[in-house]
């Protein structure tokens, strides 16, 4: 995992669900990039056309309620998306974001401040969040080491491999 991430921020409302990240109708397929394609576009048909890689979203409460799926996370990777910043996650989301690799931070203040535009550099083990098109910085929980390992590994299923293989090379 990058020591920090830095884009541009695209924010939306409350009570994004899973369907919204990633329609049901794209479900054919579990491969990130592909997924990643039609992230968002039933709420914004233009996102993944308009956004860079490293961007972020930006959203309030309850982000990603609704479904259980872990393609909702895969999808927002594949678009590019470096994390998502929102005032709460729904639970399965927020479990669903890490086994994935999907860095996210949970930030009321940071998610009502930033708006669709700004600049964001985010630190995860520093705990912060600088919106730096206004000038503010956030504090968050910081990434435990466990949990940067786990993300630089892609999730927990690349986490599980490797150390697995460390583990039958040093028997």
């Amino acid at each position: 995992m990058s020591s920090t991430f830095s884009g541009k921020a695209w924010k939306y409302g409350d009570h994004i669900d899973t369907d919204v990240i990633i329609p049901a109708r794209h479900l054919v397929s579990s491969n990130e990039s592909e997924l990643g394609k039609h992230c968002m576009e039933d709420i914004d048909k233009d996102f993944v056309h308009k956004m860079s890689r490293g961007d972020m979203i930006v959203a309030g409460e309850n982000f990603g309620c609704g479904s259980s799926r872990e393609h909702a996370p895969l999808a927002i990777k594949g678009a590019g998306c470096s994390c998502v910043i929102a005032a709460s996650f729904a639970r399965i989301f927020y479990r669903n974001s890490i086994n994935v690799g999907l860095p996210i931070l949970e930030c009321p203040e940071a998610a009502a401040s930033i708006e669709t535009g700004d600049e964001v550099v985010i630190d995860p083990s520093g705990g912060t969040i600088e919106n730096r098109t206004k000038g503010k910085t956030f504090k968050v929980a910081p990434f435990s080491p466990f949990l940067q390992d786990l993300i630089r590994q892609g999730g927990l299923i690349p986490y599980v491999r490797r150390r697995l293989e460390e583990r039958g090379k040093s028997e």
